[in-house]
């Protein structure tokens, strides 16, 4: 299997949880802000980083679940950059919701393409736990942007650091199944 096929295979497993979530719950995550939804990933981030470090675990679930978590709340963040705050009783179609969703991965994985090009696949030799440290700098990285009102003055804006949170996800998620 090629690099295109495993993340197709990956963005699918989130995309089905992220269907099945919306049917249970509705797009209540549109209630939470940009930084709760950084802070949601950085839990997950901070777990996958703890459970490397100390090698045991006391809840049952598993890293990769983890790294859907992460990718799927990179998402939701992208789809709030898009739509904006919420309005009082706004209702939202599942399959607009959906849309928005595939429309997001697209570009993260036309980006993921253009990057992996130019890096060789450099992520398939690196450790897990490099990947997972990545994805924490990117994390404190959208921290500080947000701390800053979302200003930045030569690096990359809040889109580009969720998009390479999905895409280190991904990668994880692949070497993980493999």
């Amino acid at each position: 299997m090629n690099t295109d096929e495993e993340y197709d295979q990956v963005i699918s497993s989130c995309r089905e949880l992220f269907a099945a979530k919306l049917k249970d719950y509705g797009a209540s995550w549109r209630i939470l802000r940009l930084p709760s939804l950084t802070d949601q990933i950085f839990i997950k981030a901070n777990r996958i980083r703890h459970l490397q470090e100390i090698k045991e675990q006391r809840i049952d679930e598993s890293i990769v679940s983890e790294f859907i978590g992460i990718i799927n709340y990179s998402i939701i963040a992208l789809i709030q950059l898009e739509l904006g705050n919420p309005k009082a009783n706004e209702q939202l179609e599942h399959s607009a919701l959906l849309d928005i969703y595939d429309r997001k991965v697209y570009a993260a994985k036309s980006l993921m393409n253009n990057k992996n090009h130019d890096y060789a696949e450099a992520w398939r030799e690196m450790r897990l736990s490099s990947i997972v440290d990545l994805i924490l700098m990117k994390i404190m990285r959208l921290k500080q942007i947000e701390d800053n009102k979302g200003k930045v003055f030569v690096s990359e804006g809040v889109d580009a650091n969720y998009n390479d949170i999905i895409n280190y996800a991904v990668f994880a998620s692949i070497r993980l199944k493999s």
